[in-house]
């Protein structure tokens, strides 16, 4: 909370919990019956949304481009594309998101990153994600 912006019902980001800096993060959002989206998506049957899933992943990265700029509370990760997004299984409550990405490429203000979503050992999605720092 100390980097991200984000603030329920958003955050998406209950830890992090490897961090190499400008190559690689790993972080985790526990998934909880409690999340708003199930009520809708879908009842009876609650699956959470592969829009957050990729959103998660992306605030993970956003924690691995903004924790090393010293003026980060001046800055912003905005999404610039989202590339190759493959959703492999159901996430569901109980579960817990492990997100692992890694740099691909990384400019003054662009950020290229791989990023994987897992269940336990089982991939359950992937993306490459493109970003930009910008001023708030």
């Amino acid at each position: 909370m100390k980097i991200l912006p984000h603030r329920f019902p958003f955050l998406l980001v209950d830890r992090i919990l490897e961090w190499e800096d400008g190559k690689r993060i790993v972080g985790i959002k526990n998934v909880t019956g409690n999340e708003a989206f199930f009520c809708g998506h879908f009842p009876g049957n609650p699956v959470m949304p592969g829009v957050l899933i990729i959103e998660a992943m992306a605030q993970v990265g956003g924690v691995l481009i903004l924790k090393s700029i010293p003026d980060r509370d001046k800055k912003l990760v905005y999404f610039m594309a989202i590339e190759n997004a493959k959703f492999r299984a159901p996430v569901v409550p109980g579960d817990t998101l492990r997100l692992q990405l890694e740099v691909l490429r990384l400019k003054s203000k662009i950020c290229k990153m791989k990023g994987e979503a897992f269940v336990g050992e089982k991939r359950v999605a992937e993306a490459i994600i493109l970003s930009s720092l910008v001023e708030k």
